[in-house]
């Protein structure tokens, strides 16, 4: 069986680069901060990485061309006073099992680590379930050090109420192990919606983190562009789903 692989596009050297990843999940807020960052500040695509471990499907974008289930790296030069690069990961898919998701991890982090990361962030959305008035962000680190640091920048601490499920909590587990400090930075949202507010609340706490400028004025608009995107995600897991049960298969659908 062919086993994940990641195709370098672009050979490249960073100086001591922060990772920073945000793969599709609640409200899909970490996507959509890391999509706005990558056309904001002009990062560049250096590699893809494919996997048995994704949803076996494609998309089908509006003018028939397909699209392949796919996680991108992309790199970005020093922004800021700290004058360090980025390595920003994101993609339309997660790992479809906890096998899976373990796997590409690991995988995740070995390509990371080969460029000197030896510190990341992790985005995504922390569901309420109800509406909100205003979105609060909310963080949990590998260390007290790094808690620290979050509260200087008023991000709540997220209490021993639940997990962080997916590569945005594994990631920071197993880099853990590989003294690669982190964080999840995780934005309050109601979880049924694209939400472009709670995106914009993570890039503004993101951005006082690690000092540099992102202006979030094309964040709605990008918001429509992911919920076109979602929409069609969930029509073909419905599709699979109804197809599974009908052959009673396990079901597949994905950590999100």
């Amino acid at each position: 069986m062919k086993t994940t692989h990641i195709n370098v596009l672009e050979e490249i050297t960073l100086n001591n680069p922060i990772f920073i990843e945000a793969l599709p999940g609640i409200g899909h807020v970490g996507k959509l901060a890391a999509d706005h960052m990558i056309d904001e500040l002009g990062a560049t695509k250096f590699a893809e990485l494919y996997s048995p471990f994704f949803p076996p499907q494609v998309f089908v974008n509006e003018d028939g061309t397909v699209e392949n289930m796919i996680n991108e790296f992309y790199y970005l030069r020093a922004n800021g006073e700290n004058n360090r690069d980025y390595i920003i990961l994101v993609g339309n898919t997660q790992g479809l099992s906890p096998e899976g998701q373990y796997e590409l991890c690991g995988i995740i982090l070995d390509f990371v680590e080969s460029y000197g990361v030896k510190e990341m962030y992790t985005l995504g959305g922390l569901a309420t379930g109800h509406a909100i008035e205003k979105t609060r962000v909310f963080g949990a680190a590998t260390d007290i050090e790094f808690i620290e640091f979050l509260k200087e920048a008023e991000i709540e601490i997220r209490s021993a109420d639940g997990g962080i499920v997916g590569a945005s909590g594994l990631l920071l587990g197993l880099g853990k192990l590989r003294s690669i400090k982190g964080s999840c930075l995780m934005g309050e949202t109601p979880g049924y919606f694209i939400d472009a507010e709670a995106a914009e609340a993570i890039l503004e706490k993101l951005a006082i983190l690690l000092n540099i400028e992102i202006n979030t004025d094309k964040l709605e608009e990008r918001a429509e562009e992911t919920r076109k995107m979602i929409s069609k995600a969930q029509q073909m897991e419905q599709e699979m789903m109804n197809k599974t049960v009908g052959s009673g298969e396990d079901d597949l659908r994905y950590i999100g």
